[in-house]
């Protein structure tokens, strides 16, 4: 069988066909040769077709021919002498009926001669039908023949056929078809429909005639597509018609038959019907169009569309050109449409052409999108059956798309596509990267490959894709280090690569170093990646030396750490081993301070930045001499909080260092802290001349040998004179200032002064006088409360134990009585227990305690 169709105009090319088509081949070809085909039934079983010659054929649904004859030996019956008009089977398949112009009739058994029939009835009979249940015994027998008029024949008693007219046409019964009760048959007035058991015709559905043609000359299409729906096609026009009962009220009323035919659809078309048949819930029609060919002035090829017809419109969903053999010669009378509408086949059928349509099954489907490159549809359509079919399969379909892609150059669109039709097949992943190398293109495949090392590829495939981003992405390679497991790939081989390029171009050599670098920690080999990273001044040094402990590599490459970035080699510097690692010998800090001492010896900022921060997690002052002088340096606001707050620096040496930068304050503070309180007040007076700083040294030394030179040195400024008088009434006696005050000396304010000084004056001497009362009067209260406590009586319990022999002070046997002592602690002994039975003004636990 081999494929012939041609889409029509109406079709839009992109439109996915309905049907499929075949040329019907093998013993029918042969049979065309010499004959040409007059009409056709179609059966579940086989296929009859009647031919010109008078002849009918038994076919397979292939086109081979099948024995007609119950001995095997006939392949075909001389039923008549010329064309058969029409033939009918059974439902079961076992009797086949034709009829033909010669006025014969025959009623044929296949596997019996029983109930066969070969009428003569003189007269052209155009058509015959079959009971469908005639193989049953019991059934009468019924056939039904058509010419001027509709006769049944049944069998009656004793086998005798019996004929009887249902009806007297207007013209030849064009067409009969049979459905159990029901019979339709069509007349050139219209089309009836009979009721076999109530032996009643149930209404005429009449045809519109026109003035141009008459419908006798087109014949009638019936069908009934369901048990009580009936389809019409005659001329240009659809009628779909539905046996409907009546009601119970309506059979009461009116005397009515007890059913009614009730057309409920009605069409017209472009062409003229010659045949139709549904199509699940669409209508399968075969036609002709009205016009002939413009430029042959001959018919024009038929069609084939497939309609829908719900909510009274007819809209066409495909329409299909058939490329019938001598189609030029044929009308609409030529062709018939016949169909198995259990597995929706379509018989095709012109004289000399049978042509098998078909919907689409899904590799049919597959095939067309593919070959209309709708890929994506076709791979849809596969997912919806489970992907696979004995034909196609996602996969199969997906690499199809996907080269179709590369072929396009969409090689993005490729990748995505690879990756879904590739998942888990690495065979399949493999072979459709090779295909993005080919064309240079790895690197739009490089972010869908697998990269979870249960799914991974060859590495051979990673290298591939290393390779061409080590070509033509420097920033994309350096990406693939960063992000893929390098158990994916063999590092050696991508760092030998990576090395012959940095040799053999001129390139930008940072990005690659650093993805050497990285590539160096994956083999392991952190010493090289370190060398790598201080060349590239990359701060991912400082995460790698803690991240693989590599504090012991570091120490001739702190000067490098400290000119990439200082804090954090700092901080570096400064990490400290745990405390369960460290033992007595052993530095807190992983990297030894004498060494950083020692690599920092001529570069002071980077000593005293890190020196300082040491200071404060190692405060036991080893090199805090050092850090006086970097902070004189660097760091002179530093200074002074750090000499009050450490102990282990040499004081003379700190002296001398301020001394030399003139850092008065801090001089004053080395010498009050080695007892020079003189030397350091007379700086205050002389070199930082802050009269106030001095009056607060003397409050704070309380010494009146420094209130004296004080008053010494500033005695003959009046503007320090007048803060004395201020402030010195507190402190000392006010006539030490008096008496050394020169006479004409102009002090501003100095009545003032002199009033707020006898006033502090005062108020200290009353303060002191407060003092002494109060303290007095505490002294003869506590004295008085000691003694009444000491003469207060102890109460003695049976609890109380000698706390030597640890036996009770109370007995009750007066007779072993003895004296007793219990101190005001509540220690209680035996006399005799005591140390040679001598008494003592101290308790002897409590006394013990103490020492």
């Amino acid at each position: 069988m081999t494929l012939n169709l041609e889409s029509c105009d109406s079709l839009p090319p992109d439109e996915e066909p309905k049907l499929k088509y075949d040329r019907m081949g093998n013993d029918v070809q042969n049979i065309l040769l010499k004959d040409a085909v007059s009409c056709i039934c179609v059966h579940t079983k086989f296929i009859c077709l009647g031919t010109q010659w008078g002849v009918i054929h038994l076919l397979d649904h292939e086109g081979n021919t099948v024995p007609i004859s119950q001995d095997k030996n006939q392949k075909d019956l001389q039923a008549h002498a010329i064309a058969v008009n029409k033939i009918s089977v059974d439902l079961n398949g076992d009797y086949i009926a034709s009829c033909s112009d010669d006025g014969k009739v025959l009623v044929y058994g296949l596997y019996t001669d029983d109930n066969t029939h070969n009428l003569t009835l003189s007269r052209i009979v155009k058509s015959v039908a079959l009971d469908p249940h005639y193989f049953k015994s019991g059934s009468g027998r019924r056939f039904l023949t058509g010419d001027n008029k509709l006769t049944l024949y049944e069998k009656t008693f004793l086998n005798r056929l019996r004929s009887t007219v249902l009806c007297e046409c207007e013209g030849y019964v064009q067409a009969i078809a049979w459905q159990d009760r029901f019979v339709a048959w069509a007349s050139e007035v219209g089309v009836r429909v009979y009721d076999l058991v109530a032996r009643c015709s149930l209404g005429l559905i009449q045809w519109e005639k026109s003035p141009n043609r008459s419908i006798e000359d087109y014949r009638c299409n019936l069908l009934w597509s369901a048990p009580k729906t009936l389809m019409i096609g005659w001329v240009d026009t659809i009628r779909i018609c539905v046996i409907r009962k009546r009601s119970h009220i309506e059979l009461q009323t009116r005397d009515v038959t007890e059913y009614l035919v009730d057309p409920v659809h009605t069409f017209q078309t472009d062409y003229f019907i010659s045949g139709l048949g549904p199509l699940d819930d669409q209508l399968v029609l075969l036609g002709v169009p009205k016009e002939f060919d413009a430029d042959t002035g001959k018919a024009q090829r038929p069609v084939l569309t497939v309609a829908d017809y719900k909510d009274c419109e007819f809209c066409e969903v495909s329409t299909d050109c058939l490329n019938i053999r001598g189609y030029e010669e044929y009308s609409c009378n030529d062709y018939y449409l016949d169909m198995l509408i259990e597995e929706n086949r379509f018989f095709i059928v012109s004289p000399k052409d049978i042509v098998v349509a078909s919907p689409y099954d899904i590799d049919d489907r597959v095939n067309w999108l593919t070959e209309h490159s709708r890929f994506e549809k076709a791979i849809a359509v596969l997912e919806e059956v489970g992907g696979k079919t004995s034909k196609h399969s996602v996969t199969t379909v997906g690499v199809q798309y996907l080269d179709h892609l590369m072929s396009e150059q969409l090689f993005e669109e490729a990748a995505i596509l690879c990756a879904r039709i590739c998942r888990n097949d690495k065979v399949l992943w493999e072979t459709q990267i090779l295909k993005f190398s080919a064309v240079k293109q790895l690197r739009a495949i490089s972010a869908y490959v697998p990269r979870v090392p249960e799914q991974a590829l060859s590495p051979h495939i990673y290298e591939l894709i290393f390779y061409e981003y080590l070509n033509e992405d420097p920033q994309g390679f350096l990406k693939l280090v960063q992000d893929w497991n390098p158990s994916l790939y063999k590092t050696g081989f991508i760092v030998n690569k990576v090395i012959e390029h940095l040799l053999s171009n001129e390139v930008d050599k940072n990005v690659y170093l650093e993805a050497l670098a990285l590539l160096y920690c994956y083999q392991k080999k952190y010493d090289k990646a370190l060398t790598t990273y201080l060349k590239l001044k990359h701060m991912d040094v400082f995460k790698l030396i803690t991240k693989h402990d590599m504090y012991t590599v570091i120490y001739d490459k702190i000067l490098d750490l400290m000119n990439l970035d200082c804090d954090k080699a700092i901080s570096i510097l400064l990490d400290k081993t745990p405390v369960e690692l460290i033992d007595k010998q052993q530095e807190k800090t992983k990297v030894p301070v004498e060494i950083v001492e020692k690599q920092l010896e001529n570069h002071d900022l980077y000593l005293f930045k890190y020196l300082d921060a040491y200071s404060k997690i190692e405060p036991n002052g080893r090199y805090h001499g050092k850090l006086i002088r970097l902070y004189a340096k660097y760091a002179r606001e530093k200074l002074l909080p750090f000499l009050k707050c450490s102990d282990n620096y040499p004081i003379q040496e700190a002296l001398d260092v301020c001394q030399s930068n003139e850092f008065y304050p801090e001089m004053v503070f080395l010498l009050s802290r080695i007892g020079n309180t003189r030397e350091a007040l007379q700086i205050i007076i002389e070199k930082l001349n802050d009269i106030n700083q001095a009056i607060n040294f003397c409050q704070e030394h309380n010494d009146k040998e420094l209130w004296t030179d004080l008053i010494k040195q500033t005695v003959d400024k009046p503007e320090c004179v007048t803060l004395l008088l201020k402030r010195i009434g507190n402190y000392v006696d006010p006539r030490m200032l008096i008496q050394n005050i020169q006479p004409g000396c102009e002090i501003k304010d100095l009545k003032e002064c002199l009033a707020k000084m006898m006033c502090d004056y005062h108020l200290q001497m009353s303060v002191q006088e407060a003092c002494k009362v109060i303290t007095l009067r505490n002294y003869f209260d506590l004295h008085e409360k000691l003694i009444v406590g000491q003469q207060r009586g102890i109460s003695v319990t049976d609890d109380f134990l000698c706390h030597v022999c640890q036996g009770r002070i109370i007995i009750r046997d007066l007779s072993n009585a003895s004296n007793l002592i219990v101190y005001n602690c509540r220690h209680s002994f035996h006399i005799e227990c005591l140390p040679d039975g001598v008494q003592c003004n101290n308790c002897y636990v409590c006394s013990a305690v103490k020492m």
